[in-house]
């Protein structure tokens, strides 16, 4: 199991993924928007999206939980 958290301050601009879906290391699961720039935040496992923890428009903190992989 492998936990993605932001890594910044941020407001969610698009959610790439749903629960349920298969992803490969290094796959797009959000896009990040910080101070008119895109983030991508990346898987950094592979495998299967069991929880998704934001949604578009939402702003998070440093260390909020993005997503689990399991």
């Amino acid at each position: 199991m492998a936990e993605v958290h932001a890594e910044m301050v941020a407001n969610v601009w698009k959610v790439v993924v749903k629960e349920g879906d298969t992803v490969e290391d290094g796959d797009t699961l959000v896009i990040l928007e910080s101070m008119k720039m895109e983030i991508p935040v990346l898987a950094e496992d592979s495998g299967v999206v069991a929880q998704l923890k934001v949604a578009e428009g939402d702003v998070i903190q440093e260390g909020d939980l993005i997503a689990v992989i399991e």
